[in-house]
């Protein structure tokens, strides 16, 4: 005990050189100060922040429930963060912060510099350091193509080429090809569906010599009683069931766990345990020798899952440290995606916001949500598919928005990543088709600038998307949510809403768009164009 208080006076004064000091609780009570507001947390909520003197929220990060990706900080505009190697619980309500760790580790949490790039660039240093590694470029350079719009769940070798090819037909470039579920018989087999695809190598094949790198959609369940379930029992590399006896320990268990998820009951590979990752590995760079896969989307894996109190595994952790073991998988392939996830900022992994359905109102939280993924160490994000990733939105007689495709695909352009899943020119008439093409079009034009700030954000680890309070401290920017900067000089100003007029708020200096000087420090309310989008440079660059 001695030898942990000495390391944290040591921690503290060393610190104090650079302007913060940190402290050490496993809970805590914080007055806000005048004009406080927060982020952190959970991305499935970044639309209700920044939390202030108003709100009134409360969520336990223990076995999260949120659907997307999560992470144990909180960084304030007055330098302030929090952080926890532990899920914590946290809640806003009359004025007050309340923090409280919800497994062993205490929390810490202190005051670095005076304001939200101060906080974000201390919690980033020393909680979550960048990597420096990338994720394969394919998915930033060019728009990314995922085939669960169009063909649900019967994925076929016939409809992914003719995907393909309207993609070329369009003029679009080539880009990752994403394969979603049910292209194989049942979870855990790792193999082609030989009905559905009877050339799955010729495909990828065609598909690789088009240009397209070619992902395919794998979780961590494993359909019971299939041959693969059968040897994963006997090897104890799935989650066992202590069938109610909370004294019963791992060793002593023989039963498996049915978990339920969106697609029915099943077992779950046991990730903390080395001999099932192992057979996952070989599973996927099976596919990759055999096939000529490039990748995989990497899909549940949410700590709600593993939140569960007849569960055993091969080493006692956290539902958290259960997703993030699965996180960890997707390391060993640069081609990668993720919608569920805990910690894990600063590496080269993507992450992609939760299903969105086709509505204004989901739009609107693209800005904000990816807001939050970038203030928790994401570099490499995707603001779900254009449209909106709820298939259910585009189920037989579903009414189609052509406007709202056409925004979405403009608020998608100059992010980190661009994906499209329901094929514009199956749904878009001429004029809304081209408004999407010069999206597209915008995006590959500014291409250079987008790489400079992802090689900068991926180096340093500070965001590459911001919110203009990052960038701009102390004037009042913090509850902008429909505009975002792209580094320090790129301000990306959507329309969101079904009115194509829109307000946009300039900072001080000279900005351009449209090859017309605006001056900033004052707000401009302009009429947008369907095949507009507002994106003002800085002077000089």
């Amino acid at each position: 005990m001695k030898k942990y208080f000495l390391l944290i006076i040591l921690f503290v004064i060393s610190n104090a050189k650079i302007g913060f000091a940190q402290s050490f609780d496993s809970s805590l009570k914080l007055a806000l100060l005048k004009n406080e507001q927060w982020w952190g947390g959970a991305v499935q909520y970044g639309y209700r922040m920044p939390f202030n003197y108003s709100s009134i929220f409360s969520i336990n990060l223990y076995g999260d429930k949120s659907n997307n990706q999560s992470a144990p900080l909180l960084i304030s505009n007055k330098g302030r963060w929090i952080w926890c190697d532990d899920p914590f619980l946290f809640s806003f309500k009359n004025d007050t912060l309340h923090v409280a760790s919800q497994g062993e580790k205490p929390l810490k949490y202190g005051t670095a510099g005076n304001n939200l790039s101060d906080a974000y660039q201390f919690a980033s240093s020393h909680f979550f350091p960048p990597s420096g590694k990338w994720p394969d470029s394919l998915l930033v350079t060019s728009p990314q193509y995922n085939l669960w719009i169009e063909l649900q769940y019967n994925p076929n070798q016939k409809d992914v080429i003719k995907y393909a090819d309207n993609v070329l037909v369009q003029g679009w470039p080539a880009g990752v090809l994403m394969i979603d579920d049910n292209w194989f018989n049942y979870y855990g087999e790792f193999d082609f569906d030989k009905a559905k695809f009877p050339d799955a190598k010729k495909m990828i094949d065609e598909l690789h010599q088009k240009g397209f790198k070619v992902m395919v959609w794998i979780c961590p369940f494993i359909s019971p009683d299939s041959k693969e379930f059968r040897e994963l029992l006997s090897k104890k590399y799935v989650l066992l069931d202590n069938n109610g006896d909370e004294k019963k320990e791992w060793k002593d268990a023989k039963d498996p766990l049915l978990i339920h998820w969106w697609n029915g009951y099943s077992a779950c590979l046991d990730l903390t345990n080395p001999g099932a990752k192992k057979w996952l590995s070989g599973k996927l760079h099976f596919l990759q020798k055999k096939y000529g896969v490039d990748g995989f989307k990497l899909d549940a894996g949410d700590p709600y899952f593993y939140d569960n109190k007849n569960l055993l595994s091969y080493k006692k952790v956290s539902p958290n440290d259960q997703c993030e073991e699965w996180a960890k998988i997707g390391l060993e392939f640069p081609l990668n995606e993720y919608r569920a996830m805990w910690k894990m900022g600063g590496q080269p992994l993507v992450q992609r916001l939760a299903d969105k359905s086709h509505t204004w109102g989901d739009l609107q939280t693209l800005i904000p949500n990816t807001i939050v993924q970038q203030l928790l160490g994401y570099t490499f994000t995707c603001p779900d598919m254009i449209g909106g990733g709820n298939f259910i939105s585009f189920l037989p007689g579903s009414k189609i928005d052509q406007n709202l495709i056409v925004r979405s695909a403009q608020v998608h352009a100059l992010m980190p990543m661009m994906q499209f899943s329901v094929a514009p020119w199956r749904i878009l008439d001429s004029a809304h088709l081209q408004a999407v093409n010069d999206a597209i079009k915008l995006r590959q034009k500014m291409m250079p600038q987008i790489m400079e700030v992802m090689r900068h954000s991926a180096k340093t680890g500070v965001p590459a998307l911001r919110p203009l309070a990052y960038n701009f401290p102390g004037k009042g920017y913090e509850n902008i949510k429909d505009e975002f900067m792209m580094g320090d000089d790129i301000l990306v100003a959507p329309v969101v809403t079904e009115n194509d007029e829109r307000t946009i708020v300039l900072p001080p200096g000279d900005w351009y768009f449209q090859n017309k000087k605006w001056k900033g420090g004052k707000a401009y309310t302009i009429n947008v164009t369907l095949n507009e989008l507002p994106v003002f440079v800085k002077k000089g660059k």
